[in-house]
Parts: C-alpha cells; sequence; structure tokens
C-alpha cells in the first residue's frame, strides 16, 4: 500500500495543495474517520490536517484489516500489525500519537511460538507436534480409545488445576492406534499453561547416542534438558536396541534425576511387563534380569498405566498410511 508521501512526491506547487485537500476532504467523510471523531471530539480539522500522513495510514491499515487476505500476505507496512491512533497532551500542547499494535492473527502466532519455543522434540515426527488439535475429533475418531483418550483429558485438566506431581503415564497398545498423537496433545496443551516440555523418539535417540561417545558436551547438554524439563516423553520405548552403556548409564540417570521430581511419560507397544523383559536383556551382555528391575523401579511407581485400544490409524481406506 502506498504512503501518503508516495502518491504526493511527484506533484509541487498547486498540484500538491489541491491533491491534499482532496485527500484530507475524502479522509474527513471516510466512516473510519467520522468514528475516531466520536472517540475523540477533541481532534478539530487542523489538528487532523497537520496529521494528514498518520491519519492516511490509519485509514489504510483499517481497510487492509476489513478485507484480511491472512497474515502471511498482509500489506500493513508492519506485517501483522495496525496504525492506532490516541490522544496525549505533550508540552502542554494536544498530539496525535500513533502506534502500532498487532491484530489477533499475530497475537495467535506469538502465542503459538512461544508455545512452540517451550516444546523440543528429538526425532519425532513434527508434524505430530504441529497438527491442529481438535478434543472432538481426538474422541470421535475411534471410540474403542475413549477410555485412555478421557484418562489423557483427565491428567491435563489435573495439571492445570493443581500443578505437575512426580507421577506420568504409561500409554501402551498396538501399532498405529495413535499413541505418539496423544503424548503430543499433552505436551501442546501444557506448554499452553508454561510448562516445558521434551519428546524422544526411542529407537533413534539410543542410535545416535553413539555418535555423542564423540561428543561429550552434546551428550552432557541433551541428558540435561531430558532431566530437567517439567515433562519428558520417551516415544515407543521398547522399540530400540538397548546397550547396557545406554541402559545403565543415559536412560538409568535421567530416570534417576526425575523420579520423585518431574513426571516422566512413555508410550510402547508392550505392557510393563513385556518392557521390563526388553529391558534385561542388551545385544551386549545378554539377559540380565536384575538390570531391567532396577530400571523399572524408577518407572512403575511413577506412571499411571494406560491401556490403547484402538484400530491402526496409520491407515485410512485406500492403505496408505496416514498420521
Amino acid at each position: 500500500m502506498e504512503s501518503l508521501g508516495q502518491v504526493l512526491k511527484q506533484m509541487k506547487g498547486p498540484s500538491f495543495l489541491k491533491r491534499s485537500q482532496a485527500i484530507f476532504d475524502e479522509l474527513l467523510s471516510n466512516p473510519i474517520v467520522i468514528e475516531l471523531r466520536e472517540e475523540h471530539p477533541e481532534l478539530g480539522e487542523e489538528k487532523l490536517r497537520t496529521n494528514l500522513p498518520r491519519l492516511y495510514q490509519y485509514v489504510n491499515d483499517r481497510r487492509n484489516c476489513v478485507n484480511c487476505p491472512g497474515l502471511d500476505k498482509c500489506p500493513n507496512d508492519f506485517q501483522g500489525h495496525y496504525s492506532k491512533l490516541e490522544t496525549e497532551v505533550l508540552h502542554g500542547q494536544l498530539e496525535l500519537v500513533e502506534r502500532k499494535a498487532p491484530c489477533q492473527l499475530e497475537i495467535a502466532k506469538q502465542n503459538e511460538d512461544q508455545i512452540k519455543k517451550r516444546i523440543r522434540s528429538f526425532y519425532v515426527d513434527e508434524r505430530a507436534l504441529q497438527e491442529g488439535y481438535n478434543e472432538v475429533e481426538i474422541m470421535r475418531k475411534d471410540r474403542l480409545r475413549a477410555p485412555a483418550v478421557n484418562h489423557v483429558f483427565s491428567y491435563i485438566r489435573e495439571v492445570k488445576e493443581h500443578g505437575l506431581s512426580c507421577q506420568g503415564l504409561y500409554l501402551f497398545g498396538s501399532f498405529g492406534t495413535g499413541k505418539t498423537f496423544l503424548m503430543s496433545y499433552l505436551l501442546h496443551e501444557l506448554a499452553i499453561s508454561g510448562y516445558t516440555g521434551v519428546i524422544v523418539y526411542m529407537p533413534e535417540f539410543v542410535e545416535d547416542l553413539k555418535s555423542m561417545l564423540q561428543d561429550n558436551q552434546k551428550l552432557k547438554d541433551t541428558v540435561e534438558v531430558m532431566k530437567t524439563c517439567d515433562l519428558l516423553i520417551f516415544d515407543d520405548i521398547g522399540a530400540e536396541n538397548l546397550s547396557p552403556w545406554v541402559r545403565d548409564h543415559v536412560l538409568g540417570a535421567i530416570l534417576n534425576f526425575r523420579m520423585n521430581r518431574k513426571p516422566t511419560f512413555y508410550t510402547s507397544n508392550y505392557d510393563l511387563a513385556g518392557l521390563e523383559k526388553h529391558l534385561s536383556f542388551t545385544s551386549k551382555d545378554g539377559e540380565e534380569m536384575y538390570k531391567g528391575q532396577r530400571l523399572m523401579d524408577r518407572i512403575s511407581p511413577f506412571v499411571d498405566v494406560v491401556h490403547l485400544h484402538g484400530e491402526n490409524q496409520r491407515r485410512n481406506r485406500s492403505g496408505q498410511l496416514t498420521l
């Protein structure tokens, strides 16, 4: 949108004055300016004339907002903002002051950006975190999931009303029933309330830990983030290929720190007994039952177990994979 200066810069002398007066007269008759003067009856024509560029910008911004093409295509000079005019007494004189105010779309974007900053994802498909969440749709998608979905909803409400406890959730069920999606929803909803969260896809995390052996600082920083975040989700635990070092010195250290401090959450295809069996076996040392039991002592007492029943949502009727 052209500024008033751009409109008038080619004009000089009588042409400039004539065009300027025509613009001013047109603005005075504009409903937006009439509304402004009704809100501020102290504004006389002379004061408006001396603030013609501000008045012109104000009207153009308001017009653009009425016909908003969306935040990405915002035609205003300051994207996502509009001119707001107010009166102030400065040095004993009444002045018209212009301020830039964010529109509702910009405010919503800023809020969403703040939410995203509170969430970190390690190897989890970002689509699971960026999808729009609708409680009604989540519940209706598969009625078999209703008990588990209600449990997750109840947990979220409890945290919002009473704050975090050290008790998390262990969500298990068959493939494609929406475990990751539900935990991502929980993370998003509690991030809105100001909590920080991390979600970790265990199979890839365990593989990546091998490369971190060559970068001790990265390993230390990663583990520290998982220890100290408000909400930690181990996604698809039980699907990873464990080594004794990962189990005892990485996973064990994280869980040992968090128990009795902050909640940890899990999604898995195993129930707790199956997970214990998985954690008892490593590719290097074979079966070590007491090692698995030791780790389970840091998991079982600190979770509510939720069995997620349902159909495989990753396949639609055409057989294609979906979220």
